[in-house]
């Protein structure tokens, strides 16, 4: 019985050595200008038509960058 042949596991980085995302936050007047909508966006644009509504903005994957 030989060991040699086996899977080799690979050692995972610490959490501090991982690359994060970071996403600017956009407004419903950003999304509805959007030429390239994504679900996110939409959702949020159609509740911030209802009247009365409050939002703080939602993140934007088309601003996506590493931080």
């Amino acid at each position: 019985m030989s060991k040699g042949k086996g899977k080799v596991a690979k050692k995972k980085q610490p959490a501090s050595d991982r690359k994060q995302y970071s996403y600017k936050l956009v407004l419903s007047d950003t999304c509805a200008v959007c030429k390239t909508p994504c679900a996110r966006g939409i959702n949020y644009l159609s509740r911030m038509r209802q009247p009365g509504s409050v939002g703080k903005g939602v993140p934007c994957v088309l601003t996506r960058t590493f931080g």
